[in-house]
């Protein structure tokens, strides 16, 4: 009876991830973005340029099976050099010693994407808001996949503590940054 209740689990969890298809990330169309407050007055806005993702999607019932990402903590973007170079150092991400920021997904449910996300060596469990597009069939027959996730963190919570007490009091880097990741991808034929 054991055997059989094991089996018929297994059998299941085939069934239930036949329809996930395997996606690769369309570069030229994705952006995986952040946005911060400077001096408590504006947002400075940035992204990563170099990425990587591991998708799988179940077109059927509309939910990730899998999603976990690799960001190159050196590619950060925020079109000034001078702040670039400090968001690199030891202050900020300290790309010598963390080359990577790292997510896992553990589950997606009511929307939202769970996950663990690595950066500056320390883990933690996030939730972003999963806004799915739509699949559609590009020119070449390719299935496509859009869509965007949300979310917030404290920097601080991942070792991201530097910062300065202006003047007329407040902080000049804010602790929350908001999470704006846009992907397009396209299904691995195998």
């Amino acid at each position: 009876m054991k055997f059989y209740t094991k089996f018929l689990l297994a059998l299941s969890l085939v069934f239930s991830f036949a329809n996930a298809k395997e996606f690769i990330i369309d570069n030229t169309h994705t952006n995986v973005g952040f946005s911060i407050k400077h001096m408590m007055i504006s947002n400075v806005k940035g992204d990563f340029k170099t990425y990587t993702a591991e998708i799988n999607y179940d077109t059927d019932k509309k939910i990730f099976t899998k999603l976990n990402a690799k960001i190159e903590a050196s590619s950060v973007d925020t079109g000034i050099a001078k702040r670039d170079e400090h968001l690199k150092s030891a202050d900020f991400f300290d790309v010598t010693k963390f080359k990577n920021i790292d997510f896992v997904m553990t589950s997606m449910e009511n929307g939202k994407v769970i996950g663990k996300l690595t950066m500056h060596g320390v883990t933690k469990e996030v939730t972003l808001e999963a806004k799915i597009h739509g699949t559609v069939k590009d020119f070449q027959g390719n299935l496509r996949i859009g869509f965007t996730l949300e979310g917030k963190i404290n920097r601080k919570d991942f070792g991201l503590g530097w910062n300065k007490i202006l003047e007329g009091g407040g902080l000049t880097v804010g602790e929350d940054v908001m999470l704006s990741i846009e992907i397009e991808a396209i299904e691995l034929k195998v």
